[in-house]
């Protein structure tokens, strides 16, 4: 009996340790780490494949996964739709119109955030909607450029919205409403920065530096941090500012913020302290070799892993120094097949590697150099513009590619291959 319970205990941990929700853009926490952990350790070919879903449109969306029901966007029949996607089956349970379809580079970019019940989402035209998670009806609407006079690039707005307890935080961008936080449930403003500064492609992290809580966000005009409380702008670092486009989002470590951008740019560590009623910001350094253009940074223990802007060449870096310590391109033997812009998630102590030709890599997180464990391309990718990001939450990988989702079971010894 008592071997029993002890097997009915460990297999609950387990079944734990996978079960959990990926709510928005880069997870919970906003860090693109997964909890899951008993994981595949290598690839001898692609993992299984669960199920596959077609009908969700064009789009540059990846996926939410909370409960039983997957969300993502995509433009379908001239409209972009929020979609809520069953997890058992892959069939498209309900669709919600949010706006109009196109753009700079046709699609939907926004990944929409889960809370409570409800799906916040923004349309790369600037429509921001909060809908009934179950069934999709809609809640309440904002307009980014209609009711805030918002100012996206020439490539639309790309913000995943934040959750922060009962608000909703985004980023329109207009001359008077930088910033803005709403109540979830209803839209109701709560108050709006007037920072002057114009959206950039990114999404807003929470920081508590200095003591002060605040919402940090990479905008056109550089990284930026807003009182949580009253929407004061608290500072602002410029020189990411000025850029083609600003997309990674901003990694927060205690009192200090890891920041960086593309277009030949670069990473910059900050840290903040308090000065008087303000913030001071203090540059630890600013690392043209830490630059990154849209797929995204991931901070594993000691170390940073991103790709060289979009070259297809990751690097591994040291958050406290910014020091390199491998590309991929440094060893032409471990390269792989991938190639071009590489976006990333982290899930056990492995890095999945999506390249913008569709192949996908799984390789350790660690400072020994790039290994690639396996890898495969998606079936239906073409010749480049793959760059959805992955997901990995409770033993699934979530690749979005054009006008379908693939999930895969990546769980050691659960039929993964």
């Amino acid at each position: 009996m008592i071997r029993f319970l002890s097997t009915l205990a460990l297999a609950a941990v387990a079944t734990a340790a996978l079960a959990a929700d990926w709510p928005g853009f880069r997870g919970a926490k906003r860090d693109d780490i997964s909890p899951d952990k008993g994981l595949l350790k290598e690839w001898k070919e692609a993992p299984k494949l669960i199920w596959k879903c077609k009908g969700i449109g064009e789009g540059f969306s990846t996926v939410s996964v909370v409960g039983d029901l997957i969300y993502t966007m995509g433009d379908k029949d001239g409209s972009s739709y929020v979609f809520a996607i069953t997890k058992d089956k892959g069939e498209i349970k309900w669709s919600t119109k949010v706006g109009k379809a196109g753009g700079n580079y046709s699609g939907t970019r926004c990944t929409p955030t889960v809370s409570d019940g409800l799906v916040y989402a923004v349309g790369q035209f600037g429509d921001f909607v909060c809908l009934d998670a179950k069934t999709g009806e809609e809640k309440w609407r904002k307009s980014f450029t209609a009711d805030y006079k918002g100012r996206a690039g020439r490539w639309n707005f790309t913000e995943s919205p934040l959750i922060d307890g009962d608000r909703v935080v985004v980023t329109p961008g207009g001359p008077k409403a930088s910033m803005v936080c709403l109540k979830k449930k209803d839209g109701e403003e709560v108050w709006r920065c007037d920072g002057g500064f114009s959206a950039g492609y990114s999404s807003i992290v929470i920081s508590n530096a200095a003591g002060v809580k605040q919402y940090v966000q990479l905008t056109a005009n550089g990284t930026v941090g807003v009182s949580a409380k009253d929407g004061k702008l608290l500072w602002q670092y410029k020189k990411l500012g000025g850029n083609i486009a600003n997309v990674p989002t901003p990694i927060v470590i205690g009192d200090q913020i890891l920041s960086v951008a593309g277009y030949g740019k670069g990473g910059a560590l900050l840290t903040l302290s308090k000065d008087g009623d303000g913030i001071e910001v203090k540059e630890e350094y600013y690392k043209n070799a830490l630059r990154n253009k849209h797929g995204g940074v991931v901070k594993v223990g000691d170390y940073l892993f991103g790709d060289t802007d979009n070259s297809g060449n990751p690097y591994c870096a040291e958050w406290k120094t910014g020091k390199v310590k491998w590309t991929r391109n440094a060893d032409k033997k471990r390269a792989g097949k991938g190639r071009g812009s590489v976006s990333l998630t982290c899930a056990d102590g492995h890095l999945y590697l999506r390249y913008s030709n569709g192949y996908v890599a799984l390789v350790p997180a660690t400072a020994d150099g790039y290994t690639e464990k396996g890898s495969f391309r998606i079936p239906n990718a073409g010749s480049d513009q793959s760059w959805a990001h992955p997901v990995v939450i409770d033993g699934r990988l979530y690749l979005r590619e054009k006008g379908m989702v693939w999930c895969y079971d990546v769980r050691a010894g659960g039929g993964g291959k």
